[in-house]
């Protein structure tokens, strides 16, 4: 696992809906053109890249003033 891995995760249903999940957990139902341009953008990132993507989506992230 890498350092900068969140525990974050997707879910693309076939009707296009878009769970994301942190350790297993739903934090965010993405549907309509939100699911689909996810799903278009999650497929060029890494690893780590799409992590933080998730993070920022569901406003889980550190703001950088956290210690």
């Amino acid at each position: 696992m890498s350092s900068d891995h969140l525990g974050f995760s997707c879910v693309i249903n076939k009707n296009g809906t878009v769970l994301i999940r942190r350790f297993s957990k739903t934090v965010t139902v993405l549907r309509g053109l939100k699911a689909t341009s996810f799903s278009e953008k999650i497929q060029t990132l890494s690893i780590d890249q799409q992590q933080q993507y998730m993070a920022r989506l569901t406003g889980n992230y550190k703001r950088g003033n956290e210690k």
